[in-house]
């Protein structure tokens, strides 16, 4: 048993899960990152605002009583562009969701179809092992579904394995691209 186990911690299992967790986790941030890129203001949305800017400063320094009309004007005006930018962001927001919304719904399908292929397909059966030093206080936690102990080992199971590279590859992928 304890070949069979040492055999199987120096294999190339833990850290193939842990590259297709990690790529996973990057493409949804790199989506999530080029989404936030193409959400940018357009040129049109920048002017409209600086015409708005501009019409609303001229309204408000127009304070007189006989230039109360004109100031009226100035104000309906901006109302006007602000009503056209908010429809300018409405149909950039639709845009969004139908080109990156179908990506983001395959993607999620995806990282579950993984998670659970790989927690029915490593069920009971040991990812790695690691020295019972490096981890006193949580190895059993570790261990928890792998189905076997060894001496001066920890055995690691394929939850935590799984839980564990989720939150690495998160750290990594937000310093990467942030």
């Amino acid at each position: 048993m304890e070949e069979k186990l040492t055999e199987h911690g120096k294999s190339l299992v833990a850290p193939a899960i842990f590259i297709l967790v990690f790529s996973l986790h990057f493409v949804s941030k790199y989506l999530e990152f080029h989404k936030k890129k193409k959400g940018s203001m357009s040129e049109l949305d920048v002017q409209l605002r600086a015409e708005i800017r501009q019409l609303l400063k001229e309204a408000s320094s127009l304070m007189q009583p006989s230039t109360f009309v004109q100031a009226a004007k100035l104000r309906r005006m901006a109302a006007a562009k602000e009503k056209e930018l908010a429809k300018n962001e409405e149909m950039d927001d639709k845009d969004m969701k139908l080109s990156f919304g179908t990506y983001e719904k395959l993607l999620t399908i995806s990282k579950v179809l993984t998670y659970v292929v790989l927690i029915l397909w490593f069920w009971k059966i040991p990812i790695t092992t690691i020295s019972d030093q490096l981890v006193q206080p949580f190895g059993k936690l570790l261990s928890w579904r792998s189905g076997a102990y060894l001496k001066d080992n920890v055995v690691v199971g394929t939850i935590p394995w799984l839980i564990v590279s989720t939150r690495v590859s998160r750290f990594i992928c937000r310093k990467v691209l942030e």
